[in-house]
């Protein structure tokens, strides 16, 4: 994961170095296009595989995201990246991988995902003599694995990181425009305690 995520970094710079020159020319908007073109997509290709790398790794992605933000915003490099990227809407690189996967949960458990991703995401159901209390909260049942590439898998990241959603965000009967929009609000307010790296 290493090489990939060198890959990455590597490639997000230079794509930096070359829309450079091009933001004196362009309005705000059209730089936005640019980048998300070249290098927001690039982040979030396949970044569910980023799923629980360690904080080294996920700081290199982090650094091409605060970058890109600078130079969109032109706020200096010793002021705080949080605050930027609120303004710009955007995640940090963790939480964008989180949202990806609990995006995906939620469409595999509103029947639109496709059917090898929505059995791997199983309610806990009220069967039995005895209901639980956790299947009114809509909340997973969670596969435990022998070790940390299970623990990534999206059977169990999936179900995990859906279960640990606020009740609200995890009602049936949330569309997935609201769910979306919830889910960031939660993820910033949850992540006013621990901000972003600003390297």
């Amino acid at each position: 994961m290493s090489a990939q995520v060198s890959a990455e970094y590597h490639t997000g710079y230079y794509q930096l170095q070359q829309l450079h020159p091009l933001v004196r020319c362009l309005s705000e908007d059209a730089v936005k296009t640019l980048i998300q073109a070249f290098i927001n997509t690039r982040l979030d290709y396949c970044n569910s595989l980023y799923f629980g790398i360690a904080d080294g790794l996920i700081s290199h992605l982090q650094s091409v995201q605060n970058a890109v933000a600078r130079l969109i915003t032109g706020v200096r490099q010793f002021e705080h990246i949080t605050p930027v990227l609120r303004q710009l809407h955007w995640l940090p690189v963790r939480r964008r991988v989180e949202f990806k996967i609990s995006t995906l949960v939620y469409c595999s458990l509103a029947g639109t995902a496709p059917v090898y991703l929505a059995d791997e995401c199983t309610l806990v159901t009220t069967a039995g003599r005895h209901p639980l209390r956790s299947a009114d909260s809509r909340t997973c049942v969670v596969k435990r694995s022998r070790n940390q590439f299970g623990d990534c898998s999206f059977a169990t990241a999936g179900r995990t990181l859906w279960n640990s959603l606020p009740e609200q965000l995890r009602q049936p009967d949330i569309t997935f425009r609201q769910f979306k929009r919830s889910f960031k609000m939660f993820v910033w307010l949850a992540g006013s305690r621990r901000p972003v790296p600003e390297h």
